[in-house]
């Protein structure tokens, strides 16, 4: 598995229907609401060898209300 840290910029007064989304997405392995330039932060894991992408695409993307996202890959736990 590989984990992603996904920061969620989400249009004015959607951040709680943003969060309500993933969760029932059941996608993410944490999500938190933060301050800063963006509203929300995921941590997910995604299947050794998927195409990250394609995979934020296709399950968060799709979500109304999400303006930007910026994705971190983790590559090794100290």
């Amino acid at each position: 598995m590989t984990c992603l840290f996904v920061q969620i910029r989400c249009r004015p007064g959607t951040a709680y229907a943003v969060a309500d989304a993933i969760a029932l997405r059941e996608i993410h392995s944490e999500l938190y609401s933060v301050s800063g330039d963006y509203d929300l932060l995921m941590k997910l894991y995604v299947p050794t060898g998927a195409d990250i992408g394609m995979y934020i695409n296709d399950n968060l993307l799709t979500i109304d209300g999400i303006e930007r996202t910026h994705t971190t890959q983790t590559f090794k736990a100290f």
